[in-house]
Parts: structure tokens; C-alpha cells; sequence
């Protein structure tokens, strides 16, 4: 049988390039577990972490050779559940009634286009869910876009990241914000000024500068969200430094995760992980409190904000399989695998045919998680 999707492999190619350079910033920003093996929906995938080293206070001299410290490492694991499909059917009267005005080949090449940017998209926005609902600190201030006069916050986040123990200038780390922040950034004159920036990049080409430390990137995803309705919550017990599990009563209403909360005569912003709809168990990201709590402080939720993203890129991981056919294959007349090398996506594109019809279906399996919290922070906007 002839390999049918021979003839459309350059307008696949060429639209994953296009793909690969629009507004996506948190895929490349995170690390990306990505393959041309295909996998089942809900295939497990396993990842390490070490926990922090003991340290020794003192070296005792000995013609022997001391066993050392033991260690555990840990374990997590994530599954691969979300599937992202994009099918486009053609019969042969469509494609005769379509050649009589821009052609068919215009119109299918520009449908591979969408279907991609669909998928690209939904990924983006469903990573941003992710890193939103399990960050550990936020910064800024709600309802207000960030760098209107300076870039001061960028200065913040990074405190936040370092505070946590994170690698600051180990280039593995991001800031990606909404359009809104990005021309706030392009309006800066230290940054748009050659003598003051050191080139003219930003000023010709608009690309945004790296930052003390971070690659500044932009997206789509980070949008206003709402908050949960909790209110008159009020802590039940004491709490360390260091606490991430705060049990509060008193109050009515949701806290959700992603909120950003406060507790009175503390000034750090907590991110919520895990969220009530009643008296409860409130757990916040990694690593918890930055001063210790007392019994009865009031408990707030911070207004509807956008939460722009700072990440280092081994907290978060993203993969993205092609999803598995049964042995001997499905009724698929041809397959093929493409990964755009700029942003790591990996699509399937399925050619078949049925009768006096034809589809091409694009999917995508993949899913994300946060592995440490410490490495999130949010730039509230």
C-alpha cells in the first residue's frame, strides 16, 4: 500500500517549525520526557529525588576506612493520562468543491497547522495548571501587571527561589509571563537602551532579555483566574517553620489550590496544594512556612490574580508519548511520529481510510507533574 503521508510530510514539518516558535513558554521551560515509543493511557513513569545530606561535624583519624553515611533516595511516580486528538475528515466531493477556490492542499496544510497549535496550546495551558496549583511562594501584587515601572519583581521571585535552596545562576531557570507583562518589559528604557542593556536586541527585535538569572519567556496560558470563597478561617494549633500541613476551622467557604494565602503578621504569600471546602487540613508547596505560626491567626486569600511562572526546569516534568496501537496495528493506512526540536513536542499523525472518505487524526498522550515544589514560585500579575 503506498505510504500516503509521504506527500504531506513537508507541510507536517513546516507546521511543527511554526508551532514550535509561537507563544510557548512553559513547555521548554520544564524538563521534557519525550520519545517516539509509544505508551498506554495511564502507563506509569517513575522519577527519583535524594533527600539532603547529613552532615558531619567532626573526622575521626583511623587506619580504617569508615562505611559512610547511608542515604535513601525517594521515589515518585506520575501516569500519563491526558490525551490530546485532533481529527480532520475529508471526503471526495469535498475536496472537489474546495479546488475550485483556494485548493486542497492550502487548506489541509493550514488545518495541520491548527490542529497542532490546538494541541500545542492545550498542553500549555494544562503545565501552567500544574505549576500554578503546586508553587510555593508568590510574590507581587494581585490584579496589577508586573514591571510597570521597573523590573524590580524579578529581583523578588529569584529571592523567593533562592530562599527555598534552589540554583540561582545555573541557567536552568525561567520566567515566563502573559503578553501584558512582556510589553510592560519592552517599555522599559534600561532595557530597550543599547548603553544601558548592553545590545539592541529587545529594541529591534522586541526578544525578551535574560534577567539576573532567569530566561524570560512568554505564553498564553498564565490568564486572571478566580479564588476560592473562604472566609473567617482562622489556624487550630501551632506550626513551625517549615510546616506545610496548617489545619484551620472557624470558616466557611472553598480554599482551592493555586490560591495564594496569607496569615495575619506574616507577609509571605503561600501557595495552596491541597484545598478545603470546609474546616480542615490546608497544605501549602514546599518548603512550608517561613515563620512560625500561632493558634487562632486568621487566615486570607489573596484576590483574583495571573499567575506568571518562575520554575527551575528540574522541578516540573512534561512527558509526551505517542499513544499505543493494539499488535498488528489498528485500521491506520500509515503513522507517523514528528518532535518538533524547539519546543520537545512529539505528534502522531494517523492517516485513514474509509469509504469515500479519508481522516487524519493527530495525538498526543502525555501528562505533567511537579517533583519539588521549592522550584515554583509565583510573579502574581
Amino acid at each position: 500500500m503506498a505510504n500516503v503521508l509521504t506527500d504531506l510530510a513537508a507541510d507536517i514539518y513546516k507546521a511543527a517549525d511554526i508551532i514550535g516558535r509561537e507563544a510557548v513558554g512553559l513547555i521548554p521551560s520544564v524538563t521534557i520526557n519525550s520519545g517516539s515509543e509509544a505508551a498506554a493511557q495511564g502507563d506509569t513513569v517513575r522519577s527519583h529525588f535524594t533527600r539532603a545530606a547529613v552532615v558531619n561535624t567532626s573526622a575521626t583519624p583511623s587506619m580504617t576506612i569508615p562505611e559512610g553515611d547511608d542515604q535513601t533516595v525517594d521515589s515518585k511516580t506520575m501516569t500519563v493520562s491526558q490525551i490530546a486528538n485532533v481529527q480532520i475528515p475529508w471526503t471526495g466531493e469535498d475536496v472537489k468543491h474546495v479546488n475550485n477556490g483556494s485548493g486542497f492542499e492550502t487548506i489541509y496544510g493550514d488545518q495541520i497547522a491548527q490542529a497542532m497549535r490546538g494541541i500545542t496550546n492545550s498542553i500549555e495551558s494544562f503545565l501552567w495548571g500544574k505549576l500554578r496549583a503546586n508553587a510555593s511562594r508568590a510574590v507581587g501584587a494581585a490584579g496589577t501587571t508586573p514591571f510597570a515601572s521597573n523590573f524590580n519583581e524579578v529581583a523578588e521571585v529569584r529571592q523567593v527561589l533562592f530562599d527555598n535552596g534552589m540554583p540561582v545562576n545555573s541557567g536552568q531557570n525561567s520566567l515566563v509571563v502573559n503578553s501584558l507583562a512582556g510589553t510592560n518589559l519592552r517599555q522599559l528604557a534600561s532595557l530597550t537602551g543599547v548603553d544601558t542593556s548592553g545590545n539592541d536586541t529587545m529594541l529591534r527585535q522586541g526578544t525578551l532579555l535574560n534577567l539576573q538569572g532567569f530566561n524570560l519567556k512568554e505564553s498564553a496560558a498564565p490568564v486572571s483566574t478566580a479564588v476560592g470563597g473562604g472566609a473567617s478561617y482562622i489556624t487550630d494549633g501551632t506550626y513551625a517553620v517549615g510546616a506545610t500541613a496548617i489545619t484551620v476551622d472557624g470558616g466557611t467557604g472553598t480554599v482551592l489550590a493555586g490560591d495564594v494565602i496569607t496569615f495575619a503578621g506574616d507577609t509571605n504569600k503561600y501557595v495552596v496544594t491541597t484545598g478545603i471546602a470546609a474546616a480542615g487540613i490546608v497544605t501549602i508547596g514546599g518548603p512550608g512556612l517561613r515563620e512560625t505560626l500561632a493558634d487562632g491567626v486568621a487566615l486570607s486569600i489573596t484576590a483574583a490574580s495571573t499567575a506568571n511562572i518562575a520554575v527551575h526546569q528540574p522541578s516540573c516534568e512534561l512527558v509526551m508519548r505517542p499513544l499505543a496501537n493494539p499488535n498488528g496495528g489498528d485500521a491506520a493506512t500509515d503513522m507517523m511520529t514528528v518532535q518538533d526540536p524547539h519546543s520537545g513536542m512529539v505528534y502522531q499523525f494517523s492517516a485513514y481510510k474509509g469509504y469515500k472518505k479519508a481522516m487524519l487524526d493527530v495525538t498526543v498522550l502525555y501528562d505533567a507533574k511537579v517533583w519539588k515544589d521549592d522550584g515554583v514560585a509565583i510573579l502574581l500579575g
